[in-house]
């Protein structure tokens, strides 16, 4: 039984990195930030300075920092969603309105994730920079989204998405820290360019040996489809305000 879970934990991981290397890669390598962009130091990075994981990614939006950032400011599980797979991380779908009732986060405030989870504002720069910060003792005080709803967030079951989101992280992520940064640089043209940099470390054991590969895979594939939702959303012609309550 022992050879069987060694080998089939050697098949996931082996696995999961040829096909991030094979399938992913090349596509992954043209969603990366250029190397001055990969290299420059971006607020949040003190936070986790010792990262097990570390990725920047980057997109170009044809609209200013200022038609961007509103979306960032709503961003979170029960508020206006991720704007990336909702099957995964929202029960809903992420909103296509910037909510004034979301427009007024601050540092110190609290993200939730997903069910039981969240992130901290950790920096908040106007039109400049968002960072999140989460380890496992921040993460549990994130509030109960689950006790009510918004736009973007429907009360009912929780997803199958959503409950592998939480295995997950209760399997590798017993003691971590993440910090997510999302830095908007203005270009020539009123156009912005969006970098988004994920930094993670964990405790190092069998849990994190077999989901750790997967990390790669979970972080191009979702962060791709999050970069392209809020350059949708920021280069629409006319931006839906909701007026709800």
């Amino acid at each position: 039984m022992i050879k069987w879970i060694v080998g089939l934990t050697a098949g996931v991981v082996i696995s999961a990195a040829a096909g991030y290397t094979l399938v992913l890669g090349p596509s992954r390598r043209r969603w990366s930030a250029d190397p001055d962009e990969s290299a420059m130091p971006l607020p949040g990075d003190d936070l986790v300075p010792l990262a097990d994981f570390n990725e920047t990614m980057a997109v170009t939006i044809d609209a200013p920092p200022s038609a961007v950032w509103p979306w960032l400011l709503q961003l979170g599980y029960g508020r206006g969603g991720w704007y990336s797979y909702d099957v995964i991380d929202m029960r809903g779908h992420s909103t296509r309105e910037i909510q004034p009732e979301l427009q007024d986060l601050r540092a110190g405030e609290m993200v939730p994730f997903a069910p039981g989870m969240g992130f901290r504002v950790d920096v908040l720069e106007p039109e400049r920079a968002l960072v999140l910060y989460g380890d496992d003792r921040v993460s549990a005080e994130a509030p109960d989204m689950d006790a009510g709803s918004r736009d973007g967030e429907r009360t009912g079951e929780t997803g199958v998405g959503l409950k592998m989101t939480g295995v997950l992280a209760q399997a590798n992520m017993r003691e971590f820290q993440v910090s997510w940064a999302f830095v908007l640089v203005p270009l020539d043209g009123g156009r912005t360019r969006l970098l988004e940099r994920f930094r993670t470390r964990s405790t190092p054991g069998p849990a994190a040996a077999i989901v750790g590969p997967l990390i790669g895979i979970g972080h191009f594939l979702m962060t791709r489809k999050q970069m392209l939702g809020i350059k949708g959303r920021a280069e629409m012609p006319a931006v839906a305000i909701s007026t709800r309550p």
